[in-house]
């Protein structure tokens, strides 16, 4: 977590959340579907009420398990139920307006796109399975000598093979979109030169965090880390050695971090961590590690060896502030105390 951007709960909870409201308008396009066939095509008197006890205990699904509160949160579980009903509705329809030869065969497709845009592509082959099987059953009908000739089994391919296409097809849409938009995101979230979160990332991640610790009233510090001589090393040796510096600096921090803490470029030459679980008597042994490690890791540029070091500031939940806001600026605060106190040091916050 400590070094790379990636997806958090809570985006994957929004991205979750936008995903149902997709599968909810599929699911009343499929209700409307069926209605419009029962109003203007008409069943066979004997098969409107399976129908019309189809659509109400299809309706009474979707009303129940989406806009009540016995399933809240999304899920991809959640979806995958709301699919398989979906599959078994749209099958019960078929079987009473004239099977594979329905004008509703091709409603299968939502269930299709459903499972293809949200569920990934092992989810979609065990739908294509099932769907399969939906057609054998459905071609029940006809007589066994007609089942293994080869103008019925080239029709049921014939009627198969789109929804296969159409599968494949969306799949892979879905799955370059969603590569897209992770890499998107991972570079919105992403420092260029470090590698590590920049504020944007740091800030997602550590709103749930330091909400977490509050919640279950668990300790949690923050250490603000400034390089101490990065303007020097710039105006002497160049600004690619200064890059190198902070690199540098990156990894001796990282080195030092557990693989719950996060770390992140503040700006400049500056640094922030987060270390969850963490007293601020044990936030200060990890801020001497980090202050050891950068002095005995000199930058090796142009054949020179160039001493640098940092200054820690560092303050803690809950005996520095109640918000994530007032224990960054108090950690702020004491990281700039370390500077004026001789540099190449770590002090707690003292109010």
């Amino acid at each position: 977590m400590r070094s790379t951007a990636s997806d958090t709960p809570s985006i994957e909870q929004e991205e979750l959340r936008g995903t149902a409201r997709t599968v909810a308008e599929i699911e009343w396009l499929l209700l409307i579907l069926v209605l419009l066939y029962q109003v203007f095509e008409g069943p066979l008197p004997a098969n409107q009420a399976a129908i019309s006890a189809g659509l109400f205990f299809y309706s009474a699904f979707v009303l129940g398990f989406r806009y009540t509160n016995f399933y809240k949160p999304d899920s991809r579980w959640k979806i995958s139920i709301e699919s398989f009903v979906m599959l078994v509705f749209i099958t019960w329809v078929l079987w009473f307006t004239g099977r594979l030869a329905s004008p509703l065969v091709n409603t299968y497709l939502l269930v299709i796109i459903t499972s293809a845009l949200t569920l990934g592509k092992l989810t979609t082959m065990f739908v294509m399975a099932l769907i399969a099987a939906c057609f054998v059953l459905l071609g029940n009908g006809s007589p066994a000598r007609d089942l293994l000739s080869l103008a019925y089994i080239s029709g049921l391919v014939a009627q198969y093979a789109p929804m296969l296409l159409v599968a494949y097809v969306t799949t892979m849409f879905s799955a370059d979109i969603r590569f897209g938009l992770n890499r998107a995101r991972l570079l919105s979230e992403t420092d260029d030169l470090t590698g590590l979160y920049n504020m944007r990332g740091f800030t997602i991640v550590v709103d749930r965090l330091f909400d977490q610790a509050v919640r279950y009233n668990r300790p949690i510090s923050l250490l603000m880390i400034d390089s101490d001589n990065l303007k020097a090393v710039n105006d002497l040796h160049g600004h690619e050695a200064g890059n190198r510096l902070l690199r540098l600096a990156a990894k001796c921090i990282e080195t030092e971090l557990r693989h719950t803490d996060v770390l992140a470029r503040y700006g400049g030459d500056e640094f922030v961590a987060l270390l969850p679980e963490a007293s601020s008597a044990k936030a200060l042994e990890v801020a001497q590690r980090i202050i050891d490690a950068v002095a005995n890791t000199p930058l090796e540029f142009e054949g020179k060896r160039i001493q640098t070091s940092v200054s820690i500031g560092l303050a803690s939940y809950p005996d520095d502030g109640r918000s994530i806001d007032a224990i960054q600026g108090r950690a702020d605060r004491a990281m700039y105390l370390a500077k004026e106190q001789g540099r190449n040091r770590a002090v707690k916050f003292a109010a």
